[in-house]
């Protein structure tokens, strides 16, 4: 049976790391102008309900720099869209494709691909977890902080799927973890239990994003209003305003933290346009370390 990457509970912290340093590698060397063909002849299948550029893009780059092949689907483009029996999509891709990367809504759709996939699932994005995102992320803690191991993280906002995965790291990789969200919009309650239970009073959850930054060495934030919640937009903007990461909230902060944010942002809103700019942020090279540890993600289930 195939190992699929559905969420970071299903590895230890040994195996995150081996693809964090293995991400950190294919780095250096693609600056160095070495060529990687261990996918060559290779094909994954791309399928995206929830369109992406960064993602897409950094998968099919990785994918390419592999020497490997890429076909893309849109939502539109697939039976899903017709009702067909995730089952049955499963099986037919796995005749078609070595490996399928989904960027979708529910976690429950990568869960029954991999169930019946006769390789590898991947998952670039559901509502509950974003993993790849998550040990791109960790990379660019380590190339500019060193060893993730005891360094404290905050996370300030919505407790979304970024916040799940970054608490599913935060148990496999030895780190201390604060989110700071309002009440209504924490992280999935199981998660934050399970968490808890393995990893105790290196994961809190707290209102005030003050507090939660203040001996921070990352400070983490994502948009407020995620893809489908559009509606809520509005609703969101006042809930959350006291969560702005802006140059009071930095100022709040010791340690001189490294400021990460996934991408896309909204300026103005969960980060300013002076604290997205300037010298502590270090957004773009996280962008970046997307195509290397999906690099990285391919060549360990794929390879």
């Amino acid at each position: 049976m195939p190992r699929h990457l559905l969420s970071l509970w299903d590895f230890t912290g040994k195996e995150l790391t081996a693809i964090i340093n293995d991400g950190l590698k294919l780095k250096k060397e693609s600056a160095a102008g070495i060529r990687h063909t261990d996918l060559a002849g290779r094909t994954i299948g791309m399928i995206f309900e929830k369109p992406s550029t960064r993602t897409r893009v950094s998968f099919e780059a990785a994918m390419y720099g592999l020497s490997g092949q890429v076909v893309y689907l849109s939502g539109r483009d697939t039976q899903l869209s017709r009702n067909e029996p995730l089952k049955d999509m499963a099986r037919v891709m796995s005749r078609y494709v070595d490996g399928i990367v989904v960027r979708t809504f529910g976690q429950e759709i990568v869960d029954e691909l991999a169930r019946y996939a006769d390789v590898p699932v991947i998952n670039a994005l559901t509502d509950r977890h974003h993993p790849c995102q998550i040990l791109s992320d960790i990379m660019t803690v380590i190339e500019t902080r060193g060893d993730i191991a005891d360094r404290h993280i905050a996370w300030i906002g919505d407790g979304n799927n970024m916040a799940n995965s970054w608490i599913e790291a935060a148990v496999r990789l030895d780190f201390r973890l604060t989110l700071a969200c309002p009440e209504g919009y924490e992280p999935a309650a199981t998660i934050m239990k399970r968490a808890k239970a393995a990893a105790g009073d290196r994961i809190n959850l707290i209102r005030d994003p003050k507090e939660a930054v203040a001996e921070a060495e990352v400070i983490n934030v994502d948009v407020w209003a995620s893809m489908g919640q559009e509606s809520e937009a509005e609703k969101r903007l006042k809930i959350f305003a006291p969560y702005q990461l802006n140059a009071e909230l930095l100022a709040a902060a010791g340690n001189d933290p490294v400021v990460l944010h996934c991408l896309p942002a909204h300026r103005g809103e969960e980060i300013s346009e002076e604290v997205l700019e300037g010298d502590r942020c270090a957004a773009w090279d996280q962008a970046e370390n997307k195509l290397h540890i999906h690099k990285a993600i391919l060549r360990k289930f794929i390879a």
